[in-house]
């Protein structure tokens, strides 16, 4: 098993409803959804620029 890292995040209130109305319409809880995020601005940037670090 991959071992994860944790990391904390401080978001403001409004920021954190709009998230997790997001999640739910996704179907995915709200740390799903911001993994699925950033996998996606990492592809992004992948896709324009050189790989990133693994």
């Amino acid at each position: 098993m991959k071992k994860e890292k944790h990391i904390g995040l401080r978001i403001d209130a409004e920021t954190h409803k709009k998230l997790k109305s997001l999640a739910e319409f996704e179907g995915r809880s709200i740390n799903g959804e911001i993994i699925h995020l950033i996998r996606q601005e990492i592809m992004k940037n992948e896709k324009n620029y050189d790989e990133l670090e693994k």
